[in-house]
């Protein structure tokens, strides 16, 4: 009889964690990881496999989870995925993996993040493997950015016999998932050996490397890299461009979660941080990030916490668990409404007008568009904003690298395997798509990898490249 729902995964009590950045799911014991794997179907046509952005062979993986082959199954989400303890944690399985589950048409689909979670935490506990090397094939090529993207290009390019050598502008490598993605989600130390199996394997990792400030694409190649490819995200974030938007106590979501994870303020009140927060705070937006912020600043010692979204909470772009978590917290949703200015005293922020909205006709995404509703202006009293509707790719490279054809967003001009309008240079990730999952990111760094490794090798990066060339 297979079980209709998934094994519940152990979390932290909201009471206790609102007072530590502690992870909040505690994972899958042996035994639930056996349970919850009994569930899958072994279908033959393996839909989630189709639904997954790096194709992890997933039935194979689940059954010798079954088997109680653990070491096995860790080996084969590493055929593909180079990060899975990162993607068990942060990675939207139940849109993509999950959702075209066979047994989700009758139950709840196979928590297939869940278990990628436990094998990944089964080899920090017991073991990590490197991935084997290729033969060295006399190529360097320059990644620039450390995020998924980066970190997966690297890794696989490594593999197929390549040099490789990371760039990263921050003194930390990891990207957004060092920086963007708060320690309660994603602890560091994951990230780091994460990190760490890449200098395994024989990636060099350069930091405080601004390219397109401290060097440029051009001269890299000119110092006998043979291909660059550019994963450096979107970090430059969006404002709301409503009055007031820049008195002292407003925060951008970049820049407040980068400094939280970086400044080390996630060791509040241990540890003595720059990183200081209001008692009311307010988050503009309806995202995982919106989430991110608003549950980080719970911790930082806010003693009220609003999420101020023009939508209703159906459209929240955020996960539902994420929403589910922040909800458990005590966060505060204020749906249908939309500041117009913020209110400030001294020059630091004191309040935020809004306006309340109604739901018109579906835009361009897809969802109902906000209307603002006329005379229904209203204020609130913060002490602390953080705005929280996105980010567009930072202008930097693009303006440095000549011949880089780039769209009227920001983001790079670059077929689905990263070819961009100089065959010597290869995109992939939200520089070139604009925000997205780090999965998908992820993807775009691996099919970039083996888009580069068909260029060294025929010298000739091609829009529509063929199957991927192997290195004796």
């Amino acid at each position: 009889m297979i079980r209709p729902t998934q094994v519940p995964m152990r979390e932290q009590d909201p009471k206790a964690r609102i007072h530590n950045f502690d992870e909040v799911p505690l994972g899958y014991t042996p035994d639930e990881a056996l349970e919850e794997a009994a569930r899958c179907l072994q279908c033959k046509n393996a839909p989630c496999v189709k639904g997954c952005p790096v194709n992890v062979d997933i039935p194979k993986f689940i059954r010798e989870i079954r088997e109680g082959d653990f070491r096995g199954a860790i080996a084969t989400i590493k055929e593909t995925n180079n990060l899975p303890a990162i993607c068990g944690r942060v990675c939207p399985q139940e849109t993509q993996c999950q959702a075209p589950c066979t047994l989700g048409r009758r139950f709840e689909p196979v928590a297939i993040g869940r278990l990628e979670r436990f094998v990944a935490d089964w080899e920090y506990a017991n073991g990590v493997g490197v991935p084997r090397v290729g033969d060295p094939t006399g190529f360097r090529v320059a990644v620039i950015g450390s995020g998924p993207a980066g970190l997966t290009c690297a890794a696989d390019l490594r593999r197929l016999g390549h040099a490789v050598t990371v760039f990263e502008a921050l003194h930390e490598p990891g990207g957004v998932l060092m920086y963007g993605i708060p320690e309660f989600r994603l602890p560091k130390r994951i990230v780091g050996a994460e990190i760490e199996g890449l200098h395994r394997m024989g990636v060099e990792i350069q930091v405080n490397v601004v390219v397109g400030r401290t060097l440029t694409i051009d001269e890299l190649l000119a110092d006998g890299y043979a291909a660059a490819f550019v994963g450096t995200g979107a970090g430059l974030p969006k404002f709301l461009g409503v009055a007031g938007e820049n008195l002292i106590g407003i925060y951008s979501a970049n820049e407040f979660l980068t400094r939280v994870n970086l400044m080390r303020a996630y060791l509040f009140p241990e540890y003595d941080t720059p990183v200081k927060i209001g008692r009311t705070v307010a988050v503009v937006g309806g995202g995982n990030v919106a989430m991110d912020a608003a549950r980080t600043a719970l911790r930082l010692g806010a003693e009220r916490v609003m999420i101020l979204y023009r939508r209703t909470e159906a459209e929240m772009p955020a996960r539902a668990e994420e929403v589910h978590h922040a909800k458990e917290e005590g966060i505060e949703f204020h749906t249908l409404v939309n500041p117009v200015r913020f209110l400030g005293e001294n020059g630091r922020v004191v309040g935020v007008e809004c306006i309340r909205m109604e739901l018109g006709e579906p835009d361009e995404s897809g969802r109902r568009r906000p209307v603002p509703v006329a005379g229904s202006n209203f204020v609130l009293p913060v002490d602390t904003a953080v705005i929280a509707i996105g980010n567009d790719p930072h202008p930097l490279i693009p303006r440095t690298t000549p011949g880089l054809q780039v769209a009227r967003e920001g983001t790079i001009v670059a077929d689905e395997d990263g070819c961009t309008s100089r065959e010597d240079v290869f995109a992939g990730g939200d520089i070139v798509t604009g925000a997205a999952t780090v999965i998908s990111a992820m993807g775009a760094g691996k099919r970039a990898a083996h888009a580069i490794h068909r260029y060294l090798a025929t010298g000739r990066s091609g829009r529509k490249p063929g199957p991927p060339i192997a290195v004796a």
